[in-house]
């Protein structure tokens, strides 16, 4: 009697915290058929699995016959993987990412394992971890970054040279050894790993790494990962030193003379003495909030913050810069000796936070700031000092107008003039695929960058979207802007006609431009 997968992941849930369990049996899960059945359900409607992989064959040729043949390879471990099929896809710096497509098989079985190593591996990964697992995200991983890197004064930026391309197939199974007692599911990883890829016809080995477009890569770059966040953890119990600042010598002086004016209130007793020393005291409470409260010198006071993303990570540091530049040494150190990994020279770096620090697109930096608020006590407070500050850089819109090739740059009196431009491959579309995809690339930009503290400057972006669409349908239907407008504008907003045929009924909707 099959076991219902649900339950099977659960069961396998309740011990992923307790680091000293060792799974048994887990190669046994994989013979069960409704795994592969919610595998097909999460799968099936991804971009991209109607592309053929090795075998040639697609997701809408599978069957219940395949998953017997496939259950039955597993059984006999007779399955071998198929080589993926080599493709490029652009990166954000204009050089070309390999990405693997495995034949859909083994897609399938991919997901089957990466159901069971998450259920496993899940609990025991560490809050600082964001890439790649459910219920995170970039936005997680960023709001994180706002929430406890506050007062930071210098930031690492990390960035592991060729992660995925570099991970050490021995050290990765003996991680996976270290929770899995099982040869059989660990030789099942090991052939993902060895399967290797195609390119213009030849095949090529795969000695490291994990295949870049495999469903099962991204789990288990976390479960290598997890080592560096580990090792972080307790690099940051030792780091961080005192329970709070020091009083700064100008915040000892303001309120000693508080005190003495508050001595001094008590004691008046004319109305126009009482109301001097009131203007004393809100002057002197003015002129403390220029300074510091604590003295920012204090040597007793450390504190280490770190947040990861796949492979790259942030680190914010209450300190001075060597403690920065020990922390970056130490890290590369222990990456170099315990992981086989490399430090990106180019990409970690040691900043201060008044500058910005890159961190998934955006542009982090720690503000300074006197502005003050009363809180509901009364108590005057300077509410956005030492906060952290979420930026989208000056060349993100650019990069990415640049990108959808959208955007015409001109040089007048040495300045730069942003023109829209059409998008001619996009003529041979119909009005409603031309519209949502603007709208999709409008909306993708705009929810990655909602948490920034300058979402403003994103007008600029939608300005020019909104006029490259005008001009791309002028250009499909050879007729002019204003001519466009005239005909597709209604209400004041950019809309195109949707008929919906409805049994003997026919219903007319307008989509609009999400500007």
């Amino acid at each position: 009697m099959k076991r219902n997968s649900e339950k099977v992941l659960n069961s396998l849930a309740e011990h992923s915290e307790n680091l000293n369990y060792k799974f048994e049996r887990l190669y046994r899960i994989l013979f069960n058929e409704e795994m592969y059945y919610v595998a097909y359900q999460h799968i099936y409607a991804k971009q991209g699995n109607m592309t053929p992989g090795a075998d040639g064959k697609t997701i809408d040729q599978m069957s219940l016959t395949r998953i017997e043949k496939l259950i039955a390879s597993l059984k006999d471990e007779s399955y071998q993987p198929k080589p993926s099929k080599r493709a490029y896809i652009p990166k954000k710096n204009g050089k070309m990412r390999p990405l693997g497509i495995p034949a859909f098989e083994d897609k399938l079985l991919q997901e089957a394992v990466r159901m069971t190593l998450e259920a496993i591996c899940e609990g025991q990964f560490e809050n600082t971890s964001h890439g790649f697992r459910p219920g995170r995200s970039c936005h997680t991983a960023i709001t994180q970054v706002q929430k406890t890197f506050s007062g930071v004064k210098w930031f690492v930026e990390g960035d592991i040279k060729g992660f995925f391309d570099n991970i050490n197939h021995n050290v990765l199974i003996t991680t996976l050894e270290e929770r899995i007692s099982d040869e059989r599911f660990i030789r099942l990883i090991r052939k993902f790993l060895n399967a290797g890829y195609i390119e213009d016809w030849k095949f090529h080995n795969s000695y490291s790494g994990t295949p870049q477009g495999g469903i099962v890569s991204p789990v288990l770059a976390n479960i290598y990962l997890d080592k560096l966040d580990k090792f972080m953890k307790e690099y940051t119990e030792n780091f961080d030193k005192g329970k709070k600042r020091k009083i700064s010598e100008q915040s000892f002086v303001f309120d000693y003379k508080r005190r003495c004016i508050l001595k001094k209130l008590k004691m008046a007793e004319s109305e126009i003495e009482k109301s001097e020393l009131i203007k004393q005291y809100k002057a002197n409470q003015k002129e403390s909030m220029r300074f510091p409260y604590g003295d920012e010198m204090d040597a007793g006071f450390r504190r280490l913050k770190y947040v990861r993303y796949a492979d790259d990570f942030l680190i914010g540091i209450t300190g001075g810069k060597q403690d920065a530049i020990n922390i970056k040494e130490d890290i590369k150190r222990f990456l170099n000796e315990k992981m086989d990994l490399e430090l990106s020279d180019e990409k970690t770096l040691v900043t201060h936070t008044e500058n910005a620090a890159k961190f998934l697109g955006y542009e982090i930096s720690v503000r300074k700031s006197n502005d003050t608020k009363r809180s509901v006590n009364g108590v005057l407070r300077r509410t956005f000092n030492k906060t952290v500050r979420l930026m989208i850089g000056k060349d993100t819109v650019k990069k990415k107008l640049l990108e959808y090739r959208v955007l015409e740059i001109k040089i007048h009196d040495g300045k730069e003039q942003w023109k829209p431009k059409s998008r001619p491959s996009l003529s041979c579309y119909d009005d409603l695929e031309i519209l949502n995809k603007y709208n999709q690339e409008i909306r993708g930009l705009y929810n990655y960058f909602s948490l920034a503290n300058n979402c403003s400057s994103l007008t600029k972006f939608g300005y020019i979207m909104q006029y490259s669409m005008y001009k791309t349908f002028a250009q499909k239907y050879r007729t002019k802007v204003t001519q466009v407008l005239k005909k597709y504008k209604r209400g004041g907003h950019f809309s195109v006609k949707v008929s919906f045929e409805k049994r003997c009924s026919q219903r007319d909707d307008f989509l609009s431009l999400q500007v």
